[in-house]
């Protein structure tokens, strides 16, 4: 044991299936088609029937993905869309490039957003609420459902960590009106460059996310809206339908090494994640925390082991939005978080003796 653990490596996913992927990726070069062709439209149609869903929509990114679907379904300028305040930054760039106004909400106990504290955040702008099902855990959909459809508000699912994750048996990305992914190299279900795509089962909401992506053009050279460059391209298309192939089995690779840390990791002064009941967690991310995160870091760095802060500062206090007026303490448990959650290294083809050292550092941490 070289105790070199590296937070996250892609090495091993992608060797486990090498062959595979070459002969997609050649497959692709071969065709001489290279830009929404064969394999864009199989894996949309792929995507789709594995969520359970009737249209997907390939796009360049996951960021891309959340401002095309705000912007399909008309949200803009002096309207207002519910946000969880303890998310990646991207979440929030899709409302404010629409120039929309993002409306944080605390985050429960799971680190999504609380269902309890979205009521009082709703006003006569409210366009829509966004929900990230962060680090792999569904949300509390089902009393989020029930607050949208009380309020006639549509819900739009951010699912860029959350490919697989089920609540009562229902897939995340399936409960909105429209649902939003990255396939990021990192992500569970992740390509080999940027990637994204939007689900529904709306056909008017796909169409104008379909329009938007290609220069605002159903057909070339006819362009009704002013659109963007936005296309998820064939090779990209050709290696996340080999993936998504292997998904499941790369899901359960990733809850037994989760499983390892829930069993092995008993130190008082480290919180375990918590899991909601009846919810499948995929394991995107494993987040810890501890009032000493800075030292915990630095401690595991020290005995050769990777980590990641996801992360250190909230959406409502970075310099982009300092124009929103958000001062320290305006979302005190989001600020908490980020003062003392830490990721722990999982990937695809960890080895048992990692798992175990990372375990043992962590416990005779003092």
């Amino acid at each position: 044991m070289d105790n070199k653990i590296p937070f996250n490596t892609l090495k091993p996913g992608f060797k486990k299936y090498r062959d595979e992927y070459i002969q997609a990726a050649t497959r692709v070069l071969d065709s001489g088609w290279y830009v929404l062709g064969k394999e864009v439209e199989a894996f949309e149609s792929e995507f789709a029937k594995w969520l359970g869903l009737n249209h997907c929509v390939g796009l360049n990114s996951g960021l891309d993905a959340l401002i095309l679907a705000l912007k399909a379904m008309g949200i803009g300028q002096g309207d207002e869309v519910i946000v969880p305040a303890n998310t990646y930054i991207a979440t929030v760039l899709g409302i404010t490039q629409n120039g929309a106004t993002p409306v944080f909400v605390e985050p429960d106990i799971y680190h999504n957003i609380d269902p309890d504290k979205i009521e009082s955040a709703i006003t006569k702008n409210t366009r829509a609420i966004l929900v990230v099902h962060l680090y792999g855990q569904p949300c509390r959909m089902d009393e989020i459902m029930e607050i949208a459809n009380k309020h006639g508000i549509p819900v739009v699912e951010d699912c860029a960590q959350s490919h697989g994750a089920t609540l009562n048996g229902k897939m995340t990305g399936t409960f909105g009106k429209i649902s939003c992914f990255s396939f990021f190299p990192t992500k569970n279900l992740g390509a080999f460059g940027d990637a994204g795509a939007i689900a529904t089962n709306d056909y008017k909401l796909a169409d104008k996310v379909r329009m938007y992506r290609n220069y605002g053009s159903k057909e070339k050279y006819y362009n009704e809206v002013q659109g963007v460059n936005s296309r998820l391209d064939e090779i990209q298309a050709a290696l996340l339908r080999i993936k998504l192939s292997h998904l499941e089995e790369i899901t359960i690779e990733r809850n037994n090494i989760a499983q390892k840390y829930l069993n092995g990791i008993n130190n008082p002064i480290i919180q375990l994640p918590k899991i909601l009941t009846n919810a499948r967690h995929v394991w995107h991310l494993f987040v810890v925390q501890t009032k000493e995160r800075n030292k915990l870091q630095k401690y595991l760095a020290d005995n050769g082991i990777g980590t990641q802060i996801h992360y250190p500062v909230p959406p409502h206090l970075s310099e982009a939005y300092k124009y929103l007026g958000y001062k320290n303490n305006s979302f005190p448990i989001t600020e908490e978080k980020a003062q003392t959650s830490l990721s722990l290294p999982l990937y695809a083809g960890m080895k048992d003796n990692g798992i175990k050292y990372v375990v043992d550092a962590l416990n005779s941490w003092r």
